[in-house]
């Protein structure tokens, strides 16, 4: 809608240095623009500027979601525990749930997100196959007790998000509903302005089969991809796979036990015999939900525990503590092998293929082994991907050595399957007058954190840039300060308004030219326009802030420019 604000009357207070607890660029410019303002750890107001800001962002998720044919509703945040405990995120979404009683002792969550109760709705509004496929969305505040929260606006414990959900009676039509999904959120992201990539993903606690992350490359993204410079392969590290081939140990000798005495690193082993630390088998022990796992990796390189943990989820991985050896002889602290590991759950990584052999420990004090052989000496009861994933690692489709790159995670989209429709019993009435199980997708954008990731890829070194889809508005007119400017700055301003265009003029008195010129830069809006030493003549200058070019135009010719 157009509209004109005035500086004058609008809640804004720019500052002129960084906030001391910033350390993200959209974090100091949102505050010091007078977007945001916190209110505590993880927790934030959005001023008059921001709540623009944020609400075009809402706008344009809405009309994509809208256009692809989904169905917008809103549920409460505020949820009673019996959902999330018939799905069991109860207790597997751990200390990130916020969990609060009412005055009657009954127990209720602030939602983290919403599977459970968009799946009670279907199935109390949806009997027949006749009434699905169905895609329902909201727009609406999320809560999680980051252990963390940092960045701004970026990683809040409470937040904008939209969720949304399909339902569907075949497998192909989730695949559909996943790709509409896909599609549309090129589409919200292309509009927004927002550099994306589309990554390959693991579904962790959220269950399902197909995953991918859309991601926003920038500097203070705490998720790291890789992509291949060669192919069109990318994925979030957690998904990274690596494929090996089975090696010929044909010629490898029995194994040998090394005396190794005060090298319970693979550090201290490699220097001892003096090999390089790839030769060597790493074993890190864990527990799985209270189970004593080993892991097996090449000795020169880390397990990704988290990476692990969204293998293993929902379970829970803790590492192992010095208690936990008591009582178990096989267990030699620094000195594990897989060769003797019988009551333990072995998973390696890939690179440890049947056949390769290995320097390791002997499971005997100050005693390692060398000539060990995966398949022939120990077996491997899984092979998950646990390795961090480092820069050079061979692309998983071409072989070509991957890049990594810091990005913002803005969208997330699930093939779920049945694993919600399962925990509530969630069937229709088939064609054939049987039950049919529904299978289900989910489908996130961060809303509040798309604003975030706007503003650390549209920035300079003067302040916010916002692409014209998302800023507060279309033209910052700028009255240099004497009473002529102030009056042809309203003037052309309700020209524009008539025009069509939402429209922010300063018309603040005792501000100096120079403050004003300031703050524009600062506040981001894409065209600004200065009444200034020429407009006794009605000669405006028109500036670009993106690019910084100038021009002088006429009023007239303002207008006819801007409104095109």
């Amino acid at each position: 809608m157009a509209q004109v604000q005035r500086m004058s009357r609008l809640m804004v207070k720019t500052l002129r240095d960084d906030p001391a607890d910033a350390e993200t660029l959209s974090h100091k410019l949102l505050v010091r623009a007078g977007y945001v303002r916190r209110n505590a750890a993880g927790i934030w107001s959005w001023l008059p500027l921001g709540m623009k800001v944020l609400e075009n962002v809402a706008r344009v998720v809405r009309e994509e979601m809208d256009e692809m044919g989904a169905q917008e509703v809103l549920l409460p945040a505020l949820l009673p525990k019996e959902p999330y405990e018939a799905s069991g995120r109860w207790e597997e979404y751990g200390p990130e749930l916020f969990r609060l009683q009412d005055r009657k002792g009954g127990d209720y969550l602030l939602g983290p997100t919403h599977e459970e109760i968009f799946t009670q709705l279907v199935k109390d509004q949806c009997t027949s196959y006749k009434d699905l496929p169905v895609i329902l969305y909201q727009i609406q505040t999320k809560y999680r007790d980051e252990a963390r929260p940092r960045s701004g606006i970026l990683r809040g414990r409470e937040f904008q998000m939209k969720d949304s959900y399909s339902f569907d009676t075949t497998d192909e039509g989730l695949a559909e509903s996943y790709a509409l999904h896909r599609e549309a959120y090129i589409k919200i992201f292309n509009r927004l302005g927002l550099e994306h990539k589309i990554v390959s993903a693991i579904s962790g606690a959220m269950g399902g089969s197909a995953s991918e992350e859309f991601l926003a490359p920038a500097a203070a993204g705490e998720d790291t991809f890789v992509y291949c410079p060669n192919c069109e392969y990318a994925a979030n590290t957690e998904a990274v796979t690596f494929k090996a081939e089975a090696a010929d140990a044909s010629a490898v000798g029995p194994v040998e036990e090394l005396d190794t005495p005060d090298t319970p690193t693979i550090e201290t082993l490699a220097q001892h015999l003096g090999v390089p630390a790839s030769a060597t088998l790493k074993n890190l022990l864990v527990k799985v939900d209270g189970e004593i796992v080993a892991v097996g990796v090449p000795g020169d390189r880390e397990v990704d525990l988290g990476k692990l943990e969204d293998h293993l989820a929902p379970a829970v991985v803790e590492m192992v503590t010095g208690e936990d050896f008591e009582g178990r002889s096989d267990l030699v602290r620094g000195y594990v092998g897989p060769q003797g590991l019988d009551k333990v759950r072995y998973i390696a990584d890939p690179r440890v293929a049947a056949g390769t052999s290995w320097i390791t420990g002997a499971n005997k004090d100050g005693k390692h082994a060398k000539n060990v052989v995966a398949g022939r000496d120990f077996e491997v009861d899984d092979y998950l991907d646990v390795v961090v994933v480092e820069e050079g690692d061979p692309c998983p489709t071409c072989g070509t050595g991957l890049k990594m790159d810091r990005a913002i995670e803005i969208g997330h989209i699930f093939q779920l399957g049945r694993k919600y429709a399962d925990a509530f019993q969630l069937d229709v009435l088939g064609q054939n007058g049987k039950p049919v199980r529904v299978t289900m997708g989910s489908y996130g954008i961060g809303v509040s954190r798309a604003v975030a990731a706007l503003a650390e890829q549209h920035a300079d070194d003067k302040g916010l840039c916002w692409p014209a889809e998302v800023a507060p508005a279309d033209v910052h007119v700028v009255a240099a300060g004497k009473a002529l400017q102030t009056e042809l700055a309203l003037d052309v301003s309700e020209q524009l308004k008539a025009a069509g265009l939402r429209v922010l003029v300063d018309d603040r008195a005792g501000v100096s030219p120079g403050v004003k010129f300031t703050d524009a830069e600062l506040i981001g809006v894409p065209k600004i326009l200065v009444a200034g030493r020429r407009s006794a003549e009605g000669v405006l200058e028109l500036k670009d802030r993106r690019t910084g070019e100038r021009e002088e135009l006429t009023v007239a010719e303002a207008v006819a420019r801007l409104s095109a």
